[in-house]
């Protein structure tokens, strides 16, 4: 019964303690530290166009992907 309430009194205690100070970078109110500068990137900057194309030649493309003859 003893350890119980000693736990109780323990849990009770640490509900009353604030959060612990995280820092993970400069302090956000400090108006000396350095930023790197913002640079624009348009949003349709690496886009692939998808548009319908006519097909081409299946020979053409069959000897794209052929095995290459020993003489070549």
């Amino acid at each position: 019964m003893k350890t119980v309430s000693l736990m109780a009194l323990a849990v009770i205690l640490s509900a009353c303690s604030g959060p612990p100070n995280i820092e993970a970078g400069a302090d956000p109110s400090d108006a000396g530290v350095q930023v790197p500068v913002a640079r624009y990137a348009p949003v349709m900057s690496g886009t692939v166009d998808y548009r319908p194309v006519d097909p081409k030649s299946w020979i053409e493309r069959n000897e794209q992907v052929a095995p290459k003859k020993r003489g070549e």
